[in-house]
């Protein structure tokens, strides 16, 4: 497992890291302030740094922001094609990825030379539980040789500032419940009848592109294709049509919910429970039933 960044905070994430799973044997970190923030450039030479030392046959990133950015660009100073987007593993080099916005899979074999690179949907894969052996196991921990890093990585971005909402509400990424409105909701405005559900509910808010692109929400919000890629317990879709691109980001959802007034809505192909009727009339109700989160 590598792990950079600087400061005592990298520290405690290797020392959560060597012991958090059996099946990690060493934990490598890179400390320094290049690499306090996600810029591509420098984490990509690190990892082809590192692969240069220690020939790893297989490099894994999760399929997010951070793995998207770096992944392809480290894959390209090592000569090598990467594996995307990966949401079964078959063998060491046969994968299952999405294609077409999820409406089909393609089973993929990696023939390159090492390493072979791969970017995983993490919503794909269940999360094994802590047990007392991985408690009791602890991986050594190695500080990378920065010596002849190049120092030329630096400077072809730059990092300027992060802006993110407040919110009480779980992270969209990581909620057991997601509240996702579209186009249908017409309005900034009524999206707070969605935001008051989600607190009843202790959920996430989402939203499909039609609905970021008018200005409803913000785009951090947006699921689908192009946003976030989700996979809740309970999966709640008002006023969404169901394009293919906002399936791609839903569809591993363990319960869909949709409530749609278009009983030809393409969201009730893919809905567990589906109801046809009008949101301004369902929410309000629905908000009046349900009791207060605790």
């Amino acid at each position: 497992m590598l792990l950079a960044g600087s400061g005592p905070s990298l520290q405690e994430a290797a020392a959560y890291a060597a012991s958090c799973h059996p099946s990690v044997s060493k934990v490598l970190v890179a400390d320094s302030d290049r690499f306090m923030h996600p810029l591509a450039e420098p984490w990509a030479r690190l990892i082809q740094l590192v692969q240069q030392r220690e020939n790893f046959s297989h490099i894994v990133a999760a399929s997010g922001s951070f793995g998207k950015n770096i992944l392809p660009r480290a894959a390209a100073l090592l000569d090598v094609s990467p594996v995307t987007d990966v949401i079964e593993i078959s063998e060491s080099t046969k994968f299952v990825r999405p294609i077409y916005a999820g409406n089909a899979l393609c089973t993929v074999r990696y023939t390159g030379a090492h390493p072979c690179m791969l970017t995983i949907r993490s919503t794909s894969f269940q999360a094994q539980p802590d047990s007392t052996d991985s408690k009791a196991h602890k991986a050594p921990i190695s500080q990378v040789d920065l010596s002849t890093f190049e120092e030329d990585t630096i400077g072809k971005s730059q990092y300027v500032k992060l802006t993110s909402q407040e919110s009480e509400r779980p992270d969209l990424g990581n909620a057991r419940i997601v509240v996702t409105g579209g186009r249908g909701l017409k309005s900034a405005e009524n999206f707070k009848m969605l935001e008051k559900l989600a607190e009843k509910l202790g959920a996430a808010v989402g939203a499909t592109r039609a609905a970021v692109d008018a200005g409803f929400v913000p785009n951090d919000l947006q699921v689908g294709q192009t946003g976030k890629i989700v996979a809740p317990e309970l999966y709640l879709a008002f006023g969404v049509s169901g394009a293919i691109q906002h399936l791609a980001g839903m569809r591993d959802s363990k319960v869909i919910v949709a409530v749609n007034k278009d009983a030809d809505a393409p969201i009730f192909q893919v809905a567990d429970y589906g109801l046809v009727g009008d949101l301004f009339e369902v929410i309000p109700e629905l908000l009046e039933k349900l009791p207060e989160k605790n």
